[in-house]
């Protein structure tokens, strides 16, 4: 992997020289920073669930209409974040997220103005796609790695929480908008949210321990390293080298599982599926609110776990668990929320994302300095599964009249996924370049 000199720079330009970390370490300032980042950002995946039903009712689009926008919008969001991360290590982080905040916001606000199908897909599905895989989960992974060398699998579940604590934040205000004010207020919402946390990313956001003249949170001292030149290039270097393996297959397998029975099928469609059988809107997006709340719990108490118990054991349990509660959810949903659907809320929430900090874990585990990419490309696969689920679970509404064949289908795809992570081998920590 070739990397560029660094450049000539005067003794101001220098960084501080390495000194003691105070009582508080920097890096948990940094993780603060990204999880309120994240947070900001996640208002943009409380909305498309909302829009559903709007969209149709107004422009008379389709569900598999609208559906392949959001599947455009979520497969974007998978495929852009392994260049991102290859980008954050050639221009920044700070610079790769404001920028990608920025976009999302454009895009957002964009929408308020369509009237056609295609602007939904260019808006919604394109900008907002793109801006957001540019700065969600593989910024996650690599605040971390490069900010700890400790606690990496607690870090990793508080910051993948921080998009289920936005989601909290801002869905009950966004479904009341749509319910009571329409639906474009709700957009400009999102893209005021995404522009609010521009400040904090720019002002207090480093990129490198060394900047501020600090080793890592629990390891040693290193010097910023050059920026590497060639991002895309780097990018699809480490895909090819990872794809000579069987464990990115196994881990791309199932996190594509895991984005279509989440992103794809509940975010995206729980809410018009609820509406189907007589539930108010509102009620339906305060119980996806409360599953943002449990995914806060399991998603830190998953990277505890992570960082005690074996990671592909961990994955096995969460994805057999999700599919035993999907294959219940069809005969839960009525008009009226009970205590049956509470307690599938509470125990889907749980389960939401938990799958992250075990998956980050072990592409770190078989993959060692390219983690990160490595990771970006697992959650394109991820995202594509999302995707597909988000548009065909659109498709059989049209066709079927219900969602139950893909609730059934989705559990089926979990138990699946649960006997791909068992076969997951042990990996051995590998340094780049060394994949093959």
């Amino acid at each position: 992997m070739t990397q560029t000199a660094p450049t000539s720079t005067s003794p101001a330009d220098d960084p501080p020289a390495p000194r003691r970390a105070g009582r508080v370490h920097r890096a948990w300032y940094a993780a603060a920073v990204a999880f309120v980042t994240i947070i900001g950002a996640a208002a943009f995946s409380s909305l498309p669930s909302l829009l559903v039903e709007p969209l149709h009712a107004e422009f008379d689009w389709s569900r598999g209409t609208i559906g392949f926008a959001v599947s455009v919008n979520l497969a974007l969001y998978g495929l852009t974040a392994p260049f991102a991360a290859a980008l954050m290590d050639r221009f920044g982080i700070r610079k790769v997220v404001a920028l990608a905040l920025t976009v999302i916001a454009g895009g957002s606000v964009a929408t308020v103005w369509m009237t056609r199908p295609w602007q939904l897909v260019l808006y919604w599905g394109v900008l907002v796609g793109l801006g957001s895989g540019s700065m969600a989960l593989a910024f996650a992974a690599t605040v971390t790695n490069r900010w700890f060398t400790a606690r990496r699998g607690l870090v990793t579940g508080i910051l993948t929480a921080a998009g289920a604590s936005g989601q909290l934040v801002f869905l009950p205000l966004l479904s009341w908008m749509v319910e009571h004010h329409g639906w474009r207020p709700a957009t400009v919402t999102v893209s005021l949210a995404a522009l609010a946390v521009v400040p904090f990313v720019w002002l207090l956001l480093r990129d490198h321990p060394a900047d501020v003249g600090l080793a890592p949170y629990g390891g040693a001292y290193a010097p910023k390293p050059a920026p590497v030149a060639g991002a895309a290039r780097r990018a699809v270097t480490v895909l090819f080298s990872a794809a000579r393996t069987g464990p990115f297959w196994l881990l791309a397998g199932t996190f594509a599982i895991c984005g279509a029975s989440t992103n794809g099928l509940v975010r995206t469609h729980f809410v018009p599926a609820a509406h189907d059988h007589g539930m108010p809107v509102t009620a339906a997006a305060g119980l996806l609110a409360v599953i943002g709340v449990f995914d806060v719990v399991g998603t830190i108490a998953s990277g505890w776990f992570t960082d005690r118990f074996e990671a592909r054991r961990l994955l096995a349990v969460y994805y057999a668990l999700r599919g035993i509660s999907l294959l219940f959810l069809p005969m839960l949903l009525a008009p009226s929320v009970h205590t049956p659907m509470v307690f599938f809320i509470v125990f889907y929430g749980l389960d939401w994302v938990a799958t992250v900090p075990p998956t980050i874990a072990l592409c770190r585990e078989h993959y060692g300095e390219d983690s990160a990419i490595v990771f970006g490309w697992v959650l394109a696969s991820h995202q594509v599964g999302a995707a597909v689920v988000a548009f065909l679970g659109g498709v059989a509404r049209d066709v079927f009249g219900s969602y139950d064949l893909v609730w059934y289908a989705s559990g089926g795809l979990c138990a699946m996924a649960a006997l791909m992570a068992m076969v997951i081998g042990r990996g051995h920590g590998r340094p780049s370049g060394a994949m093959g």
